[in-house]
């Protein structure tokens, strides 16, 4: 068995917030896969099911950032499970919006969320960063994680989360790579075989028709005419 933890803050006033991105890909995964109906524990809410022939465990802490290791601690040791048995989705400032890395271990680079994960069980768990850029000043960074996506984020927003989706069960399997190439495939879709028919179509036309050759206009005089052919005829 495995958790799946998206970070975030409760309720309808963040529900969009940067900072809530991983209970987005949390609910996308569990609207795709079929998972059960979202349940009140651990001081969070889970939801169960399997991606693939794993069983995995949905959970979103409802402690507000800075205390989500409350919640996954509770969860991890009711279970008997290990830090590597965590996955954590959250929102990670220093990669471009849309971007996507697994990492396993490591330091928390002071997201909160993170840090008091850190507290609670170690640092040995695995982490499924979710890029939304940065703000450009560290003093704008708190206002900038806690508003909304703006509209001309939705689009590539939605292709990551359906990415997410597409290699939830790869990512359940320990294929980290295989899910990473799902999300690419999402975020880049491969090229449409549509572009290259117009130059097909092209290249399959039959080559013009040469223009016929006209003979040059003949400016001899009559008199040169009879010279030219009493020679040809001798």
């Amino acid at each position: 068995m495995q958790i799946f933890v998206g970070l975030g803050n409760p309720g309808g006033k963040y529900a969009r917030n940067r900072h809530n991105i991983g209970f987005m890909a949390l609910d996308r995964i569990a609207q795709d896969h079929g998972f059960g109906p979202w349940k009140s524990k651990f001081n969070g809410q889970i939801a169960e099911g399997r991606l693939g022939g794993d069983k995995v465990l949905l959970l979103k802490p409802e402690t507000f950032m800075n205390l989500s290791g409350q919640s996954v601690g509770e969860a991890m040791r009711f279970y008997k499970l290990e830090p590597g048995d965590i996955t954590v989705f959250h929102d990670e400032l220093d990669l471009a919006p849309g971007k996507c890395r697994v990492k396993m271990g490591g330091g928390h680079a002071g997201h909160n969320g993170l840090r008091s994960i850190h507290g609670h069980i170690g640092e040995a768990y695995q982490r499924v960063r979710l890029g939304i850029g940065h703000p450009g000043r560290k003093e704008l960074v708190a206002a900038y994680v806690l508003h909304d996506f703006h509209k001309a984020d939705e689009e590539w927003l939605d292709d990551l989360l359906r990415g997410i989706s597409d290699g939830a069960a790869a990512l359940a399997d320990g294929d980290a790579p295989r899910f990473q190439n799902a999300v690419a495939l999402r975020m880049a879709p491969a090229r449409s075989s549509k572009a290259a028919k117009p130059a097909a179509a092209e290249a399959a036309k039959p080559a013009p028709k040469p223009e016929p050759q006209t003979e040059p206009d003949d400016t001899r005089s009559a008199l040169q005419k009879l010279a030219d052919r009493f020679r040809q005829g001798s």
